[in-house]
């Protein structure tokens, strides 16, 4: 199933564009559509020196908070224990679909974290990661009701996994040389 052909309106932004802000910029609103979500964020990070930022968020509506910080910021240290989905980022383990945030194991997600932060019921949490560094996060999310991820979203979120890690890092990387 991991195999699956790409949708074709994510396809087209991917063959369309090369530079990373055009690819997130176009992306976020479509890969909101094709699963089905509320909202759409991506947080960018640098491994090295831990500053990251959520550069695009796409929202189907404006009662959905922004996510949008255009600074780069230092992350807290005590982000990964506060965050188990963070923690689990940081380790670069696989992506985690969790179908609703109120009954979530609290190894996997912090109910209260969750709700300060970010107010979504549901989500994906997919780690952008290469040789062992965690350079982003891509979260589609869903507010007010939980959700049974599909195969169908489970084969999307993979393969966008592999196709945007290395504009994450050029991104990141571009953006840090040029402070």
């Amino acid at each position: 199933m991991n195999d699956l052909a790409l949708p074709e309106s994510i396809q087209s932004i991917l063959d369309k564009h090369i530079k990373p802000d055009a690819v997130f910029s176009a992306i976020l609103p479509v890969v909101g559509d094709v699963l089905g979500c509320d909202r759409c964020f991506l947080y960018l990070r640098n491994p090295q020196t831990r500053l990251g930022k959520v550069a695009y968020c796409w929202r189907r509506h404006q009662d959905i908070p922004d996510m949008i910080n255009s600074e780069w910021n230092l992350e807290p240290a005590s982000l990964p224990e506060e965050d188990p989905l963070f923690a689990a980022a940081l380790r670069t383990e696989a992506s985690v679909y969790v179908e609703d945030v109120e009954t979530a194991s609290p190894k996997v997600v912090n109910k209260e974290f969750e709700r300060k932060n970010f107010g979504h019921r549901a989500l994906i949490h997919a780690h952008l990661c290469q040789d062992g560094q965690l350079w982003g996060i891509l979260q589609p999310c869903v507010f007010g009701e939980k959700r049974i991820w599909s195969d169908f979203d489970h084969a999307v979120m993979t393969q966008l996994e592999r196709e945007l890690t290395p504009l994450a890092i050029t991104y990141v990387t571009a953006e840090q040389n040029s402070m």
